[in-house]
């Protein structure tokens, strides 16, 4: 028999994706067959000529189970399918069939099934299928994903709650997740008194770590649909500041973090001459992940053959540095395949910090 658990949670960004993995590690660890499923999937993409939710595509690539996306993914809100379903042109019940049908087709694979929710517990509710009601339909034990405060935290679980409790899914774990180092002990202690009563188990995940919301120099040229010019095996890099070159070039490079992703308006040959000397310097390199040219000023010729023959990774723009300054600020990094040092450090972090013994036992 297979056993399964629900991931939901209070709202976007709580962690869904990385505690999935979190369990993925090491449910693999007691379980001989492991799988994963996305029945709702409002991110798709095209993956082996077929769409299926993003999520479900890098989990099947990350554990080398491209042969069942589609039963990982059986249903996805493409565009127009929204309007589509509200007119009539959608069986209403097509959606639940196709999840419950592809449910039963994993479990029978596997011994242990986890299934990942979309955002907060009501998405998916203009399909009439949101997070609540599919785990209470696929009969699967739910952890919700929280964030790591105390008040807001037990506002959003209480809120969600409601609607799990009306579609009668079974909400057994709260996990609080992205918790302040120093008051970890604290809020998690808080926490468990505020649910005391409940019979709901509460632990905790991950305390907040920059890195794992980070994006790497590929997710930033996917997010803004540009190619990303210069060495290809920097693509992976980690961005972990985001800096606006708008001071002297002098300035600008002494002021550089770890990592930094330098946005820079076009006409600044100068500084983009200097950041591309400082591509083949270790310090500065360690310092300087790549760049983001802005404007549409043409960059000089001779300037475009420095950056060229450094193979510093950039990615060329025609918006302003100011607007593409805080498009990227309000960015949350999202998982993919490729990001093998975030996979392998969540894996790293779980194994210290999750009891995936104690949630086994809860479901």
């Amino acid at each position: 028999m297979c056993k399964k658990i629900f991931i939901g949670a209070t709202g976007q960004h709580c962690g869904k994706t990385t505690i999935s993995l979190s369990l993925m590690h090491l449910a693999r660890q007691k379980y001989k067959r492991v799988g994963f499923m996305k029945p709702l999937g409002p991110k798709w993409i095209v993956f082996n000529g077929t769409i299926v939710d993003k999520d479900a595509a890098m989990f099947s690539s990350v554990f080398g189970v491209e042969e069942d996306v589609t039963l990982m993914s059986p249903v996805t809100l493409s565009p127009g399918t929204t309007r589509r379903f509200l007119d009539g042109e959608i069986d209403a019940a097509a959606p639940l069939k196709a999840i419950r049908d592809a449910c039963a087709e994993l479990e029978k694979k596997y011994d242990y099934l986890i299934i990942e929710g979309a955002g907060h517990g009501g998405v998916g509710s203009v399909v009439g299928m949101n997070n609540a009601r599919i785990a209470a339909e696929l009969n699967a034990p739910v952890l919700l994903v929280t964030g790591g405060g105390i008040g807001n935290v037990i506002d959003a679980v209480e809120l969600n709650l409601a609607l799990y409790q009306r579609e009668g899914a079974d909400v057994r774990i709260i996990m609080a997740n992205k918790l302040v180092k120093e008051k970890r002990a604290n809020t998690l202690s808080y926490l468990q008194k505020a649910f005391s009563g409940s019979g709901i188990m509460v632990t905790s995940a991950f305390d907040y770590l920059p890195t794992l919301a980070d994006p790497t120099l590929h997710h930033v040229s996917e997010l803004l649909g540009l190619e990303l010019h210069g060495d290809a095996a920097e693509q992976r890099r980690l961005c972990h500041t985001i800096q606006l070159g708008a001071a002297s070039s002098q300035i600008v490079i002494d002021h550089l973090e770890e990592s930094t992703l330098l946005i820079v308006t076009s006409s600044r040959d100068e500084l983009l001459v200097t950041a591309s000397a400082l591509h083949h310097i270790p310090e500065y390199k360690v310092r300087l992940a790549g760049l983001i040219i802005a404007g549409h000023v043409p960059v000089s010729s001779i300037t475009q053959r420095i950056l060229d023959d450094s193979k510093i990774p950039y990615i060329r723009i025609k918006e302003t540095s100011s607007e593409i300054f805080y498009r990227l600020r309000e960015h949350v990094s999202k998982i993919g395949p490729e990001d093998l040092e975030k996979i392998n450090l969540i894996n790293s972090i779980a194994e210290r910090y999750i009891d995936f013994g104690a949630i086994d036992a809860r479901i």
